[in-house]
C-alpha cells in the first residue's frame, strides 16, 4: 500500500530571518514616523517651537508625503524594492538632524526638512508593501501583515510613556536625532527582495506608469469598492475622534479622562484584532474586513448619543478590533491579487487616498460642526461608517476580497 504523502507545515513567520529584518525595518519607520509630531509638542512644551511653528512644519511634513507616496510607488516597480526603502529611509535620516538644527532657530529650515521627512515616509510606504510580497510567501502573509500591524499598535501605546521618559534626561533636539536613528534603522535592516526581473529598454513617463497603476487597480472592483469606503470611513470616523472627542471629554463628561481612555481603548483593541485576524480565515473574508470597517461608526454613534464614559470607551476598543480587521486582509489581499510588477502603484495609491485625504477630512469638520451643529454632523459621520463599506461589499469580488467570489 503507498504511504500516505503529507505536506509539511511551513515555519512560522516570526521565525523567518528575512521576515524579522523586515518586520524591524518597518517597525523602526512606523516608530520614527508617529514620534515626530509627539517630539515637536513637547519642543513645544520646551518653548522651543511656537504652537503656529508647529503647525507649519507638520503641514509640511504632510505635503512632502503626499509628493512622494505616488512618485515611491513608481520607481519601486522600475526597480528594487530594497533600494527604495534604502533611500527613502536616508532621505529622512538626512532630515532629521535638519530639524534639529532649525529647532529654535529658523522655521524655514524646520519646514524645508519636514518635507524631506515625510517624502521618505511616503515613498516607503508602498515599497515596503510590495517587499513584502516578495520576502513572504503567501501562505504567511496574513501572519506577516499581523505581525507588522501588531508591532506598529503596541510602539503607539508604549511610545508616548517612553519618550516622556526620556525627555526627564534628553531636550527635543536629542530626542530628534534619535528618530534619524530610528530610520537608519528602517533603512537597513530590511533584506532584498526575490521580484521578478524588470523590463529593460525604454519605459513611459512617470505618469503613463502611475497611470498603468491606476488601470490595474480599475482591473479590480472589489479593491476601488473597498478603498472608496476607506477613505470615506477615514474622512468621517478619523476626524469625528480628532475633533469632536477633545471637545464631548472637555463639555459632556468635564475633562480629559475620557480622551485618554478612548485613545487608549482604540489602541488595545487595534491590538486584539491583529491577534484574532493573525489566524482566523474566514470563508468570506472580504466581507468580514468591510463588516470591521463598519464597526468604526460605533465611534462617533458613542459621541453623538449622551451614554456614560465606559459605553465610549467600549466604543472605542470595538472601532479598534475592527480596523485591524479590515487592514490585515485588505493589504493581503492586495498583495495577493494585484500583478507584482504593479504592487508598488496600487499600494501607493491606496495611501493617497485613504490616508492623504485624512487630513482634509480634520480641516472641514470643524467649520461643519460650527455651521450644522456638532449632533447632526456626528450622525452624518456615523451614517457614513455604516453605509460605505455595506456599499463596498456589493462589488464584484467584495466577499472573498478577489476576482473568484
Amino acid at each position: 500500500m503507498d504511504a500516505v504523502r503529507t505536506v509539511p507545515r511551513r515555519p512560522s513567520v516570526l521565525r523567518d530571518a528575512a521576515f524579522l529584518r523586515l518586520w524591524t525595518g518597518t517597525t523602526a519607520s512606523g516608530l520614527a514616523t508617529w514620534a515626530l509630531p509627539f517630539v515637536l509638542g513637547l519642543a513645544v512644551l520646551e518653548r522651543s517651537l511656537s504652537a503656529g511653528a508647529l503647525g507649519l512644519v507638520l503641514a509640511a511634513r504632510t505635503v512632502g508625503f503626499l509628493a512622494a507616496v505616488p512618485v515611491g510607488g513608481v520607481i519601486a516597480d522600475r526597480l528594487s524594492r530594497r533600494t527604495v526603502v534604502v533611500w527613502a529611509g536616508l532621505t529622512a535620516t538626512a532630515a532629521t538632524p535638519l530639524l534639529a538644527l532649525g529647532l529654535g532657530r529658523s522655521v524655514p529650515l524646520m519646514a524645508a526638512a519636514a518635507v524631506l521627512a515625510g517624502a521618505g515616509q511616503g515613498a516607503c510606504r508602498p515599497a515596503f508593501q510590495a517587499l513584502t510580497s516578495e520576502v513572504v510567501d503567501e501562505e504567511r502573509r496574513q501572519q506577516a501583515n499581523a505581525a507588522m500591524t501588531l508591532a506598529v499598535r503596541v510602539t503607539t501605546l508604549v511610545g508616548p510613556a517612553l519618550t516622556a521618559l526620556l525627555a526627564a534626561f534628553l531636550d527635543a533636539r536629542a530626542l530628534l536625532l534619535g528618530i534619524g536613528a530610528l530610520w537608519l534603522l528602517a533603512a537597513l535592516a530590511p533584506p532584498s527582495g526575490s521580484s521578478a526581473p524588470r523590463p529593460e529598454g525604454a519605459r513611459p513617463g512617470f505618469l503613463a506608469e502611475f497611470a498603468e497603476g491606476v488601470r490595474e487597480a480599475r482591473r479590480h472592483p472589489w479593491f476601488l469598492a473597498g478603498l472608496g469606503a476607506l477613505t470615506a470611513v477615514i474622512a468621517t470616523g478619523y476626524s469625528a475622534t480628532g475633533v469632536a472627542l477633545p471637545l464631548v471629554s472637555r463639555d459632556r463628561h468635564g475633562g480629559e479622562a475620557v480622551l485618554a481612555g478612548a485613545a487608549t481603548a482604540y489602541i488595545v483593541g487595534a491590538l486584539l484584532g491583529a491577534l484574532v485576524i493573525a489566524r482566523w480565515r474566514p470563508r468570506a473574508q472580504g466581507w468580514a474586513a468591510l463588516a470591521g470597517l463598519a464597526l468604526y461608526g460605533f465611534a462617533p454613534l458613542s459621541l453623538l448619543l449622551p451614554v456614560h464614559p465606559i459605553v465610549v470607551v467600549a466604543a472605542y476598543v470595538v472601532t479598534g478590533v475592527g480596523i485591524e480587521l479590515f487592514n490585515v486582509p485588505w493589504f493581503t489581499a492586495t498583495q495577493r491579487e494585484v500583478e507584482p510588477d504593479k504592487l508598488a502603484r496600487v499600494s501607493s495609491l491606496d495611501f493617497l487616498l485613504s490616508y492623504g485625504l485624512a487630513p482634509l477630512g480634520l480641516a472641514l469638520i470643524a467649520p461643519a460642526m460650527a455651521a450644522f451643529g456638532t449632533g447632526p454632523v456626528l450622525g452624518a459621520c456615523a451614517a457614513v461608517c455604516f453605509l460605505a463599506p455595506a456599499a463596498a461589499a456589493l462589488a464584484p469580488g467584495a466577499r472573498r476580497f478577489g476576482r473568484a467570489s
